[in-house]
């Protein structure tokens, strides 16, 4: 194919791409109020599963009441735009879009693409589309059971003094979990874009190995921006984050064997 060949290929992917997003936001636009009450104002009870869990568990280890969570601070959320409730539910169906179509998504994508592949590479690129959904939705779920709760319960109960109360926006709860759990969905990409990364000739192991401790570094940075500031919850983000990077040099090694090997 042309350079223009291949721009019109492009261009009708991600025409079709915007058309699956555009046809679940308009199926999440129509249960917004069952979504809002279910899955963004339930993480602000105490009776919310993650918190009942880690309840549980702080019982088992023997600590008592000290991982249960306090009812937030909280006694409604505001908005103060004219446009805000509606700029809110916007954001919540395109994102919510791009989450549920995320595997068309990618298939288009990987469409473009593996045509360019030899027949070698494509034996090895099977069930590469599986594990980049698989990844993206326990990255979802990651960061909506475990990341998003973490940091509406620590913003929902900080206080400076008793004097000052919190009667935040209604976004500010809608993009802080909505963000949050976009990103880590994002963030558990990491094997899979080091696969085509090692693909294309730009990764290899030892570039990996040798960038480690930079890894951390970056990891650590990420994880405080997207958690509250305190140490735990950094390093429960953290961690799951450096094993998909340990897991992609794995993988960087085992597309190096099967080049050699070719």
């Amino acid at each position: 194919m042309s350079f223009l060949g291949h721009l019109e290929e492009l261009r009708w992917r991600l025409v079709r791409s915007a058309i699956a997003i555009i046809i679940v936001a308009v199926v999440v636009f129509i249960f917004t109020k069952e979504i809002i009450e279910n899955l963004y104002l339930g993480m602000v009870k105490t009776d919310f599963i993650s918190y009942r869990v880690m309840c549980k568990i702080g019982h088992t280890l023997g600590l008592e009441e000290s991982m249960c969570v306090e009812q937030i601070k909280v006694e409604q959320f505001i908005y103060t735009e004219l446009t805000g409730q509606f700029n809110s539910n916007m954001y919540i169906a395109i994102v919510g879009g791009f989450i549920v179509a995320f595997p068309f998504i990618f298939y288009q994508m990987w469409g473009f693409v593996k045509p360019a592949l030899k027949e070698r590479e494509l034996s090895v690129s099977k069930g590469v589309m599986f594990w980049a959904s698989l990844l993206f939705f326990l990255g979802v779920l990651f960061g909506y059971f475990l990341i998003s709760p973490l940091c509406v319960q620590f913003f929902g109960n900080y206080q400076m003094t008793p004097e000052f109360h919190t009667t935040p926006k209604g976004g500010s709860l809608i993009n802080l979990v909505t963000t949050t759990t976009l990103l880590a969905g994002i963030f558990f990409e990491l094997p899979v874009v080091i696969y085509i990364g090692t693909k294309l000739g730009l990764l290899t192991p030892e570039l990996l190995k040798k960038y480690r401790k930079h890894a951390i570094v970056i990891v650590l940075v990420m994880s405080a921006l997207i958690t509250p500031p305190d140490v735990i919850s950094q390093i429960m983000v953290a961690i799951p984050i450096m094993i998909l990077y340990e897991s992609g040099i794995y993988v960087s090694k085992l597309v190096i064997r099967r080049k050699l090997e070719a």
